[in-house]
């Protein structure tokens, strides 16, 4: 739910929602999927979520209660292709997002987003790409010397942008 709220907002609005949203289950204590959908979408909405993201939270509890989305213990044991596999079939989940959970929630040491923006500029500024967006099939396949090490790789191309300051 954190993702999909956190999706296209700068940090502090995202989490001003995120903790309004929260405040309405006892600071997250409370909160299940069953009763997020018990929980009247004018209250929701009144929390911040748009109509988009309302949309995608509602989708992610049903897809919970019906097994899609299994518990963070059982997402543990199962591969990086299959945590995809089953969260891009959430409303406002895609590969990126999905990607960046399996990264930052779960940890898992060898994901490579080839979509992400500054995974990809870094790696074009890297090996001089004459500036150019270099295409997602390029950083594919370079990427692979990187493994089983690819979560590090792309945190340091992130970092590099941070230390290369303004263009």
């Amino acid at each position: 739910m954190e993702s999909i709220v956190y999706q296209q907002l700068n940090g502090k609005a995202a989490a001003t929602i995120h903790g309004r949203v929260l405040a309405l289950f006892n600071g997250g204590k409370t909160l299940t999927p069953a009763r997020l959908l018990q929980m009247p979408a004018a209250k929701l909405r009144g929390a911040g979520l748009s109509a988009n993201k309302f949309l995608a939270v509602r989708d992610l509890a049903q897809k919970c209660l019906s097994g899609v989305v299994t518990p963070r213990a059982d997402l543990e044991a199962l591969s990086d292709a299959e945590i995809i596999a089953r969260l891009t079939q959430v409303r406002g989940i895609g590969e990126w997002t999905a990607q960046m959970f399996l990264m930052f929630t779960l940890g898992r040491p060898d994901v490579l987003p080839t979509g992400d923006y500054g995974v990809l500029k870094a790696f074009g500024l890297l090996y001089r790409k004459n500036g150019r967006l270099p295409p997602s099939s390029a950083l594919e396949r370079h990427g692979k010397i990187w493994a089983p090490y690819r979560t590090a790789a792309s945190w340091y191309l992130w970092r590099s942008l941070d230390a290369a300051g303004p263009a």
